[in-house]
């Protein structure tokens, strides 16, 4: 027995549904339809620095003009919420550590300012600064610190 289709929007509370957002609701949506799936909308607040007070709302407000209507949503079904990745973070810390015990992630600790002066030298020498691979052991991470310096900077509070 097969899964049914489960197909989403994550819209960013940042400001008004625009055009873009609707065409990637309006196309999951249809597909799910025709698939007897399931559509259903996540709210990608994390990104609490640009969050805009009924931007939410609004989101809900145009999707229901439109006659988009989520199977699954904040509210609605919540079969396998939570809906809003904010209230989600504590799944996200529990993998993540994983990935860290397991040795597939890592902290990186660099400030924008250290970023940037090393995009800067990278300009200077004709290259693309890209941070990967190559660089990561170059740079403040805890691939190149003890465990005992990178648990230091982690304060508690700021861990996910």
């Amino acid at each position: 027995m097969s899964r049914p289709v489960r197909v989403r929007f994550a819209p960013s509370p940042t400001g008004p549904l625009h055009i873009g957002g609707v065409r990637t609701a309006l196309f999951n949506y249809l597909f799910a339809k025709k698939n007897n799936g399931v559509f259903y909308l996540r709210i990608e607040d994390t990104d609490q620095n640009r969050f805009v007070p009924g931007a939410e709302q609004y989101i809900f407000e145009a999707l229901e003009w439109l006659g988009i209507s989520p199977s699954e949503t904040v509210g609605k079904n919540e079969k396998f919420g939570p809906y809003r990745q904010s209230e989600r973070k504590h799944l996200y810390k529990q993998y993540a550590d994983q990935l860290i015990q397991s040795g597939w992630a890592y902290y990186a600790f660099d400030t924008p300012e250290a970023l940037d002066k090393h995009r800067k030298q990278h300009e200077e020498q004709g290259k693309t600064f890209i941070y990967n691979w190559h660089n990561r052991e170059k740079l403040d991470t805890s691939l190149v610190i003890s465990d005992e310096e990178t648990n230091r900077r982690i304060p508690p509070a700021k861990i996910l």
